[in-house]
């Protein structure tokens, strides 16, 4: 069986795709904080987050630009989410433009050797004062990495601000710079020097010595720059790397800063070259599996040169590490390798009884890693670890998808890559806490919206079992703001792919490739398809084992577009756009649910929504009347509430162009061939404030951006783990003033049916009909008290869910996460604070300020409490409660016992106590 396999049925042609593939490459530890394991000297990965010096201009910055780029447009970035992307700038670079000299970094990643860029003569910036080894900094601020300048604030609440509401309303403009020593020992004056940055946002351009060593300009790929060149061993070696981030760039919160992990990174001249290792798998069965590695070998030394490699697999325990001794071994290798040349190496090996890596609960996500080790006369000179699980995946038309022979459901959501209240500084503990709450929804798919992410995220989505959609480009040739990355397209394209699929390749999680998500394209005919064509050639180049696609939500079946993809990836049109009644008087894309024109054009691909719902709410708010319908676009009027720049909660109201839980739940169930879906989106994340910009951050998430579930969160729970016994009541029912009036009551439950009792008599017992998927009583009239539901499955008790009235608020209520962590910047402890009353119910209304101060070795990095309008820096230690809760992050600077305090006006302090280790 090959990776890639297609099979023609006598009755209809069908594309299958079968991937048994995975790997990560991993040279060395990954997370930065942890001391590495005993590593050779052959090779080293050196952590540089810490020791560094920043400033950001407050005024006009120097001139040493990337490039010049437009400097009249519109700035209005109050527009519709599937706005058609229009925007196509012509850029003339000028004598100031020092692109030329970034430019050729990209070579390796530009398969044409004609196509290869001269670095021109001269070195630019060399007598600027920032990039001297003798410029004094000690003024500048002391920052650790990852770092995002932006997220503390103050936000921009003035109308027509520089950053608006589509980015978040977070000083993210500007220049800044950042420099740091690094020392090389004169033992290393034979060897290769380089830096490793895994994002930065954005134009990156690195001086060394005083000497313009690279740059990246797309901020979210991961890049090494070469310092080989201009390292003067036995010194301290100047860094200097400058970032320039426009407003205008992009429809949410990009962040600002080196906001990923730096590393340094030292070889022999002889080594694996960077992200140099491929391992594929095949013949897959419980008795046996084929792996296959292609690695490619580096010499940049100045002789022909013989070496031996060596690779040996390992089992790796659920944290990571080699359980035993080693299980198989590749035959051992001799390969000649010529002076500034790369060579490859292709090898096999069986392996006995593999353990199989897919998705939980129904599979495990075991992995392995492979050791390769190169010797040159004997002496070991390089050692790289390459990570993967053994799996198949068949991406069938009729079926969706199967892993290891298993149909798995597609039950996923769309991440963006800010962490909430911490920023997009990445922090592996925040992005673990996120995926724990996904898991326990039932969800069990990301897609990366719409940019690689860090590379310890894949790291997660591998351990945890998560199925990974992996996308790189938010537009081509025809941006959607002014100043994106459209600019830039016809330069960087390829070697952003390359590189980008290069770094993610080996990911057991990771099962396909986006290449585009709502391009402009889309509208332009065979003109767009041929760009399609180009970009997805080159994914296939670099990575022929997994489908690649690009998400659609204007192509039709009958279109030249959507013929390019492997698989058909649908951004709302399965279920419909603007096409229900109450969406009628809109503008924009008009779309009648297209599932089955797609399944009937392309009756040999699979189906996949790529983005569904867009469901928008603010958690525990409830605003009446509630529509009749089940689905329904939210206004002023219906379901939103513009004073206070609230969402009804009760999960029926949406985007313009979006859609209730119910509508898509219903659409895929008539049209079952429906692979499944990602919904918009998992959190909240900051930006894009639809439907009210003068907010801060998103209302589309199941979570909210403090990670308090919202309602919704239960009734996909309902959903995606049918077999877990749940009931969950909504609204709350502290309604002071509401006696009498019409207080409708919606039941989420995995059960069949259910019964309402208000203080203690029944007020019916309902079943869900085919396709309903809550059950709603509309008509109940308020009353203080107990509401309870009883709900059953089969005829039989299956779960309850109760919510009383609460009293005023009469204390503060302190949980945490985790009780225990561990000391640096890696890990972190997420402690709730709740307003209850006298007895210890929520009181689901409370705004009470909470101000919450620190003992012991911690800090306290940031809080937030969820609500969407919430202008307080989230580095303020006072917060008030939204809905009854508030999110207090502490981090841990020593060993020792930290104590948090919340204290509030007229109620008694609270306080929790976290270990650290």
């Amino acid at each position: 069986m090959s990776p890639l396999l297609f099979k023609q049925s006598i009755y209809r042609q069908k594309i299958i795709f079968i991937i048994t593939l995975l790997a990560v490459s991993l040279p060395a530890f990954r997370l930065c904080a942890q001391p590495p394991a005993a590593q050779p000297a052959a090779r080293e990965r050196i952590c540089l987050n810490e020791g560094w010096r920043f400033m950001r201009y407050t005024k006009e910055p120097d001139t040493l630009i990337y490039d010049e780029w437009p400097q009249s447009f519109d700035r209005n970035d109050n527009k519709v989410a599937d706005t058609r992307a229009t925007e196509s700038a012509v850029v003339i670079s000028s004598a100031r433009s020092l692109k030329n000299w970034i430019l050729p970094a990209i070579n390796e990643f530009v398969k044409d050797p004609a196509a290869h860029y001269q670095r021109p003569p001269g070195n630019p910036g060399k007598d600027f004062a920032f990039v001297q080894n003798n410029f004094d900094d000690s003024r500048w601020a002391s920052v650790s990495l990852p770092h995002d300048w932006a997220i503390k604030g103050p936000f921009y609440k003035e109308e027509n601000a520089i950053v608006g509401g589509g980015m978040g309303r977070l000083p993210i403009q500007g220049v800044a710079w950042y420099r740091r020593k690094i020392n090389i020992p004169e033992s290393d004056k034979n060897k290769n020097i380089y830096l490793d940055i895994d994002g930065a946002m954005s134009y990156t351009m690195v001086w060394i010595n005083g000497m313009l060593a690279g740059g990246w300009p797309y901020g979210y790929n991961s890049f090494r720059i070469n310092l080989t060149p201009y390292i003067k061993p036995g010194e301290d070696n100047q860094l200097a790397i400058r970032l320039d981030n426009p407003a205008n760039s992009s429809r949410w919160y990009p962040g600002a800063g080196i906001y990923r992990n730096v590393w340094l990174v030292k070889t022999n001249r002889l080594h694996i070259a960077h992200w140099g290792t491929f391992i594929r798998t095949n013949n897959v069965s419980a008795a046996s599996a084929t792996v296959s590695l292609t690695a490619q070998v580096e010499n940049t030394s100045d002789a022909n040169e013989q070496i031996n490699t060596v690779t040996d697999i390992f089992l790796l325990n659920n944290q990571s590490q080699r359980t035993g001794n080693k299980i198989a071994s590749f035959p051992a290798r001799a390969i000649n390798i010529n002076a500034r040349s790369k060579t490859t190496v292709e090898n096999t090996v069986k392996i006995k009884d593999p353990l199989l890596w897919g998705p939980p609960p129904m599979q495990n996500p075991n992995l392995y890693v492979a050791v390769t080790r190169l010797y040159r006369q004997g002496k070991l000179i390089d050692e790289y670890e390459t990570r993967f699980g053994i799996r198949e995946l068949t991406f069938d038309a009729d079926k969706g998808l199967i892993v290891n022979g298993r149909p798995v459901r597609i039950q996923g959501v769309n991440q963006h890559h800010d962490l909430g209240a911490i920023g997009t500084a990445f922090n592996t503990r925040a992005a673990e806490r996120q995926l724990e709450l996904l898991k326990e929804m039932g969800c069990n798919a990301i897609r990366l919206a719409h940019n690689p992410p860090a590379p310890e995220l894949l790291d997660l989505t591998d351990r945890m079992g998560f199925l990974v959609i992996d996308e790189v480009f938010d537009c081509w040739e025809k941006g959607k703001t002014p100043l994106d990355f459209h600019l830039i397209f016809k330069d960087w394209h390829e070697a952003d792919i390359r590189s980008f699929i290069r770094r993610d390749r080996n990911h057991p999680s990771v099962i396909a490739w986006s290449f585009g998500n709502e391009v402009g394209e889309q509208y332009t005919g065979e003109e767009g398809a041929a760009i399609a064509k180009k970009l997805h050639a080159i994914v296939k180049d670099e990575d022929s084992t997994r489908p690649a696609t690009a998400s659609m939500n204007y192509a039709k079946p009958d279109m030249p577009f959507p013929a390019v993809m492997d698989i058909i990836s649908l951004n709302y049109q399965g279920e419909g756009i603007r096409d229900a009644p109450a969406y009628a008087h809109l503008k924009g894309i008009k779309t009648t649910p297209l599932y089955p024109a797609f399944h009937q054009k392309f009756p040999g691909k699979m189906i996949v929504s790529s983005e569904t719902a867009s469901t928008l709410s603010t958690r525990d708010t409830y605003i009446f009347p509630v529509t009749s319908g089940i689905s329904a676009p939210v206004s002023d009027t219906t379901g939103g509430d513009p004073q206070n720049s609230f969402v009804s909660a009760y999960d029926l109201y949406t985007a313009q162009f979006g859609a209730s839980p119910d509508k898509v739940f219903a659409a895929q169930d008539h049209n079952p061939y429906v692979a499944g879906e990602f919904v918009w989106s998992g959190w909240d994340y900051l930006g894009e404030p639809t439907p009210y910009y003068t907010a801060r951050s998103s209302y589309s998430g199941i979570i909210d951006l403090a990670g308090f579930k919202k309602d919704r969160f239960y009734l996909y729970q309902s959903r995606w783990r049918p077999n877990l016994p749940m009931a969950h009541l909504l609204p709350h029912w502290t309604w002071p003033g509401r006696t009498g009036k019409i207080t409708p009551v919606h039941v989420f439950t995995s059960g069949d049916e259910a019964e309402l009792f208000l203080n203690g008599k029944s007020l019916g017992r309902k079943k869900k009909a085919p396709f309903e998927y809550r059950l709603r009583w509309d008509s109940i009239i308020y009353e203080p008290g107990e509401l309870k539901v009883i709900a059953y499955k089969n005829g039989k008790p299956w779960a309850t869910d109760i919510v009383n009235t609460a009293a005023a608020p009469a204390a503060l209520r302190l949980s945490a996460d985790r009780d225990t962590i561990a000391v640096g910047n890696n890990d972190l402890s997420f402690i709730t604070a709740a307003v209850t009353d006298h007895k210890g119910t929520l009181v689901p209304d409370a705004d009470n300020s909470i101000r919450f101060s620190i003992s012991g070795p911690g800090e306290i990095v940031a809080t937030d409490n969820g609500n969407p309008a919430d202008m307080t820096s989230f580095s303020s230690g006072e917060r008030n409660a939204f809905s009854g809760k508030a999110l207090v992050i502490v981090r841990a600077t020593g060993k020792g016992v930290i104590r948090l305090t919340a204290a509030s006006n007229n109620l008694p302090t609270a306080s929790v106590t976290i270990r650290t280790q």
